[in-house]
């Protein structure tokens, strides 16, 4: 799934060891809010101290987030977790400017000093 929008708020990076490898983690959420006409808010979590860097997103920036939404069960509640996966920025749109277009040389008109008139009116 994706969803595009501003992000109004960096929350606190948590961290810790998992019991069942011994190995440790790190999780860091954002809120992203859309641009509709009645804004939605979401909060989603990026995974891992590599994908935190990588991704390196701040307060204020517009951005594409790509993410998966999974529910796990805890003592009999229910909780989901959207998860980034893939964080994409805007490009600037670029300008399209024509190349300038090489035009003949336009012929110089003789306006002569004759005093007849040609002209048909």
């Amino acid at each position: 799934m994706e969803l595009s929008g501003k992000i109004i708020a960096v929350l606190e990076k948590r961290s810790g060891v998992a019991k069942a490898t011994g190995n440790p983690w790190s999780v860091q959420s954002y809120v992203l809010e859309t641009h509709d006409q009645y804004p939605r808010k979401m909060c989603f979590e990026v995974f891992g101290d590599d994908k935190i860097s990588q991704f390196n997103i701040q307060p204020g920036e517009e951005v594409t987030v790509s993410f998966d939404i999974d529910a796990r069960e805890y003592q009999g509640r229910w909780f989901n977790s959207i998860r980034a996966w893939k964080v994409d920025r805007p490009q600037p749109e670029q300008q399209q400017v024509a190349p300038p277009v090489d035009m003949p040389p336009i012929p110089p008109v003789d306006f002569g000093t004759s005093s007849t008139d040609d002209l048909p009116f």
